[in-house]
């Protein structure tokens, strides 16, 4: 039987990074395959953060299907709009990698504390990643998919089977996701792009 990690399309671990950034499709592709783990979490609460995270994508895709060559990575994407004094991609990236570094945070909380159930990694993931950007409005709505996360045992069993290298590809695919997460992050910070975001 195979695992999570193999029914994907793309690891964060194969996305190219180069010296021109992170490349836009792959990572995409990636993002698709980590969007899927909120199904295995099972909870229709979990839906608003699904949502949210494809409709960011989508607004990725659109920028980078107008023109492949200019918007080739994640970098000459944001720059090519600020450049055009758009935000439409730059403010669905932000927030994509918002979402992303909740997931790859709350899965390295649950790795690092093997005792501690998938409500409290996933709480504790989003109090120190999304909750600052989230208005008291929003809050509850996330403290309800945080209530509804399923024992930790039955997670990992649909990530793949006891005996598989489960562990393993997940210390892989979050390591590589957060290379990423931290470059882009360091990349906002540095052309001031988040400003008002």
């Amino acid at each position: 039987m195979s695992t999570y990690f193999e029914t994907v399309q793309k690891s964060f671990a194969d996305v190219p990074v180069t010296e021109e950034g992170v490349d836009t499709l792959q990572f995409l592709e990636a993002t698709q395959g980590l969007i899927g783990i909120f199904d295995l979490l099972g909870s229709a609460a979990f839906s608003v953060v699904k949502n949210d995270m494809n409709g960011n994508v989508k607004k990725i895709r659109d920028r980078y299907e107008q023109n492949p060559s200019a918007n080739s990575t994640l970098e000459k994407l944001v720059d090519g709009e600020k450049g055009e004094k758009k935000k439409t991609a730059t403010e669905g990236l932000l927030w994509l990698l918002r979402g992303l570094k909740f997931t790859q945070t709350a899965l390295q909380r649950s790795q690092a504390n093997k005792a501690e159930e998938l409500n409290t990694s996933f709480q504790g993931a989003y109090d120190v990643t999304l909750k600052q950007h989230h208005s008291f409005v929003v809050r509850p709505v996330f403290s309800l998919a945080m209530k509804a996360c399923p024992y930790r045992a039955d997670f990992y069993a649909k990530l793949g089977p006891p005996t598989s290298n489960v562990d393993e590809e997940l210390v892989k695919w979050n390591s590589a996701l957060g290379e990423i997460i931290a470059r882009m992050e360091a990349f906002y910070a540095k052309g001031n792009y988040a400003k008002g975001m």
